[in-house]
């Protein structure tokens, strides 16, 4: 069986932290093994670190055995485990390996199938767990936001803290209420770049696991010539999950908005050269984390305020 799990760009690179992941529909599981959540007590408030990369991690049990760290990862549906986590574990046992398909290229995977899964007081059964390469430093893998699909999802980042409802809690005049759109499992606002006198509009993919601040797709910065009307000032190699290499140009931008909500001189980053590679644009974690998000996935609102991180100096 031959099947594609869209491995959307996570970058990785050790020097400014940004690491890769896998994106997909229907995500990690196979056709007709949606996991099963079996303990679901709500509100539930489960403590986790923003590390350094701009990551959120979280503790998580598997099959009441091994204690993982997994990144938070808003831009995917399922769970992964990096080649050298997975060796640890006493309770992983991969099945059957399958094709996957990143913006680098075909690679091979194997996955482990029928795993329990928790987080919190949060339990699932049958979690099919796929295996690749790269995760956030200090971690052992990643879950996806949309593992909690049918919960109120909040992340306050002054706190610390990611907060499951049943219903959407009190929200007050200090929070923006945006449409969110979600395609393929992957989570989109609206936002705006700044450059000289044009404001320039653009869809954001919401992606927790890039640790830099703004990714922009490979057609709208040719559309708009951002190669020339924008200063480099630095360039990267980039890895997906599985090794695939690519090279990403660096640049300031004015400003960025959100809203009614903006940011100035802010980093951007896009790729050299590779018109089609990169097909999205990412809002990162340098900048999610300057707000606390609450996500209505079913009812496809995303609600955010800033919070007192809002001031701190981006990444370059």
């Amino acid at each position: 069986m031959y099947v594609f799990h869209f491995l959307f760009l996570i970058l990785f690179v050790s020097s400014v932290g940004v690491e890769p992941d896998m994106v997909s529909e229907p995500g990690k599981q196979f056709a007709g093994e949606k996991p099963l959540m079996t303990q679901t007590t709500l509100p539930d408030t489960i403590s986790f670190e923003l590390t350094d990369y701009n990551n959120i991690v979280v503790n998580a049990v598997l099959n009441e055995t091994d204690t993982v760290r997994l990144m938070l990862h808003t831009a995917a549906s399922g769970v992964t485990l990096i080649g050298s986590a997975g060796e640890k574990l006493k309770s992983i046992h991969y099945n059957d390996r399958d094709t996957v398909q990143s913006w680098g290229g075909a690679s091979d995977s194997r996955y482990s199938r029928d795993n329990r899964l928790q987080i919190g007081r949060q339990q699932w059964e049958g979690v099919t767990i796929w295996e690749n390469e790269h995760s956030g430093q200090t971690t052992d893998g990643k879950v996806g936001l949309f593992m909690f699909a049918d919960r109120i999802v909040e992340l306050d980042y002054e706190a610390r803290q990611l907060i499951l409802y049943e219903e959407l809690p009190a929200i007050d005049d200090s929070y923006t209420a945006l449409d969110l759109t979600v395609e393929n499992g992957l989570p989109f606002i609206d936002g705006s770049i700044v450059v000289g006198d044009q404001v320039l509009s653009n869809r954001f993919l919401i992606h927790s696991g890039y640790s830099g601040a703004i990714l922009l797709d490979d057609e709208f910065v040719a559309e708009h010539s951002l190669t020339n009307e924008l200063e480099i000032t630095d360039s990267t190699i980039l890895k997906d999950s599985y090794g695939n290499e690519l090279k990403t140009l660096k640049a300031i931008l004015p400003a960025f908005m959100v809203g009614y909500l903006s940011f100035d001189n802010i980093p951007v980053g896009f790729f050299d050269g590779a018109i089609g590679r990169q097909k999205m644009s990412v809002m990162g974690g340098d900048v999610l984390k300057r707000f606390n998000l609450i996500f209505d996935l079913k009812h496809a609102k995303l609600y955010l305020r800033r919070n007192g991180l809002v001031k701190t100096v981006f990444r370059e």
